[in-house]
């Protein structure tokens, strides 16, 4: 699929390449959240089974989580503004097809399309960020808004989920998505600068196809390990297997002429240490997410909108805190806001844990707006020191190494906590381990990002 691009604008730096990118990130993020909402009423009118309820789902992650390095590298090789916008398109196509489905394969294989649109997009976005905006207070300004959209489609999805499913229907679930990637495909022909493209360094497919194998397979791993537990035969051969894959790829790129990160990069400290961050914070964030919306619906009967409303007060404080610490970034530099970050979210979930087994939800308000302000006032920070580590040709593969260990890390919070909560003698005393493995995970991430985020921000 070819475009025609518009003229590079020299020295340009206007809202509009901001809005363009945070415009397909909002897409992206948007459908996974409206969608959970909508998975139940779609079983019922597709006549669907449990695994093709699953499939929906979780087909979907796994080809966005092991397609996301590829997405970055083929970035970096073409151009990250072209894979953007193959991205957008393919995803908005995609989108369609879902809402035109007649049956449950049909809806599941439009879906598994949809995630690989979402695999080019993601890595695209920062990139472009990077790109547009060269100055360092600029681009935290960037990184911060661009962050604040993943609270904003969190905080909206379920709501605008519930409604639409409840008016209008599921199908308006991805109908959403037509008028929105129309919007970011022309902004970015129009406003966004053509990005440089490394055609002579080859894409090593051996390495891509393990880096593939190893996160699709880990992430089906964890996704089974919460429904079947962990000592399961299935969830012990796909983590196996996925080291292997890994093992593989780790061979590989020590060989590679072109490989898709350099293991110099690798071994920065900025660089893995803002990605081990990052894991660490989706890990607490969204299994906390996941278990307290097990807790609302299973335990005090909330409705599907009811949980949604119930979560607001964690996911509104990502609306503006992203934003903030792009502010201050220029006053303070990174270290600081990032260990703050952790510290608060993991001073919520510890005030969860310490709740006791059966807290009044307004006891709980105060823990959840933590660890949603905490998770997300870290992000700027940390997605600047992996984006601030990587030189400007390797831009694409750095933002999709950040988002695939977030992804890794969302996969495993969500898993190790519904083990938690089935393995409890009682769910209130699993949802309170379960908050205490989060609120350690944030003090780990906190003890990291004092070694690992640089105390002024660096471009590489």
């Amino acid at each position: 699929m070819a475009f025609v691009e518009s003229a590079p604008v020299a020295g340009r730096r206007s809202w509009a390449p901001l809005l363009a990118v945070c415009a397909g990130y909002f897409m992206v993020i948007l459908d996974v959240t409206a969608l959970n909402v909508a998975v139940p009423v779609i079983g019922r009118e597709l006549s669907a089974s449990l695994t093709g309820i699953q499939w929906i789902t979780d087909g979907y992650t796994l080809v966005f989580a092991g397609f996301l390095l590829t997405g970055g590298a083929l970035g970096d090789r073409l151009g990250n503004r072209r894979v953007f916008c193959w991205g957008v398109a393919v995803f908005t196509l995609s989108s369609a097809a879902c809402a035109l489905a007649v049956d449950t394969p049909f809806l599941v294989a439009a879906r598994l399309v949809e995630g690989l649109g979402a695999a080019l997009i993601v890595p695209g976005s920062l990139a472009l960020l990077q790109q547009s905006y060269p100055a360092s207070a600029a681009r935290s300004r960037a990184f911060g808004l661009w962050g604040s959209m993943a609270g904003v489609a969190a905080a909206a999805g379920p709501l605008l989920g519930g409604l639409l499913v409840s008016t209008l229907g599921w199908r308006w679930v991805f109908l959403v998505n037509l008028p929105v990637g129309v919007a970011c495909l022309l902004l970015t022909l129009r406003h966004v600068d053509r990005s440089p493209r490394h055609a002579t360094r080859a894409l090593d497919w051996p390495a891509q196809c393990a880096v593939v194998a190893a996160v699709a397979l880990l992430t089906a791993a964890l996704n089974e390990a919460g429904r079947r537990g962990w000592s399961d035969p299935a969830v012990l051969a796909g983590v196996g297997l996925a080291a292997l894959a890994a093992a593989a790829f780790a061979v590989r790129e020590r060989l590679a002429r072109s490989p898709v990160l350099p293991p110099s990069l690798l071994r920065s400290r900025a660089m893995s240490g803002g990605a081990a961050v990052g894991l660490l914070f989706n890990f607490g964030f969204y299994g906390m997410v996941f278990t307290a919306s097990l807790e609302f619906q299973r335990q005090r009967g909330f409705s599907a909108l009811g949980t949604g409303l119930a979560l607001f007060p964690a996911v509104a404080m990502t609306m503006f805190a992203s934003v903030l610490s792009g502010r201050l970034a220029r006053r303070t530099g990174h270290r600081p806001l990032v260990v703050c970050g952790m510290l608060l979210a993991a001073l919520g979930l510890a005030g969860w844990a310490a709740a006791g087994t059966d807290p009044a939800y307004p006891m709980l308000v105060a823990p959840m707006m933590a660890a949603g302000f905490g998770t997300s006032f870290a992000l700027t920070g940390s997605t600047a020191t992996v984006m601030g580590a990587a030189p400007p040709a390797y831009s694409g593969a750095a933002s999709a190494l950040f988002n695939t260990t977030r992804q890794v890390g969302s996969a495993t919070g969500v898993a190790l906590g519904g083990s938690l909560l089935a393995s409890a003698a009682d769910y209130g005393s699993g949802l309170r381990v379960s908050m205490a493995v989060g609120a350690l995970a944030y003090l780990t991430a906190a003890a990291l990002a004092w070694r690992c985020v640089p105390a002024r921000p660096e471009q590489a």
